[in-house]
């Protein structure tokens, strides 16, 4: 069983547009592994499918890479120009810099507990104007949805 507590920035979880909000996750493992697991991307086709179909790593320089990701979230696929920035083993920064939620950053935080690892995600979703309205009409809760990825994440590393 994963414990998890969501605080968000705009209101109420109910609410079917939620682009900002903090999330924690406590994953039974050692934080070297959720670490290396968490920010090995490249992977993500292989070990995450139904959520990342497609990655395509275009540069790699020190701790900064950039790469084109397609990810599943809510039945609608997004296309995404990606920056990703690795402090090891406590911080992983991610900048979309181009498609359809170019703007939007996620942090994530590594932090070692008697339980194992406490991921800290900041997530801030800046969609494109007609995914928004895709995502309003089909009452998405972009909360929920990146949960279930987060879930699935952590039922690998934790096996």
């Amino acid at each position: 069983m994963t414990l998890s507590t969501v605080y968000t920035l705009v209101g109420a979880l109910s609410r079917l547009y939620l682009p900002k909000f903090v999330f924690e996750k406590i994953i039974k493992s050692d934080r070297n592994k959720v670490f290396e697991i968490s920010t090995n991307y490249a992977n993500f086709q292989k070990i995450l499918p139904q959520y990342f179909p497609s990655i395509r790593v275009i540069s790699i320089r020190g701790n900064v890479s950039v790469v084109e990701e397609h990810l599943i979230i809510g039945g609608h696929e997004l296309v995404m120009m990606v920056k990703h920035v690795i402090n090891e083993p406590i911080l992983h920064e991610i900048f979309v810099i181009g498609g359809d939620a170019k703007g939007t950053h996620i942090t994530k935080r590594f932090e070692c507990i008697p339980q194992g690892t406490k991921m800290i995600l900041e997530v801030d979703w800046k969609l494109k104007r007609m995914t928004r309205i895709i995502y309003f009409l089909r009452k998405i809760n972009l909360l929920k949805e990146y949960s279930k990825i987060t879930d699935a994440f952590t039922v690998i590393v934790e096996n």
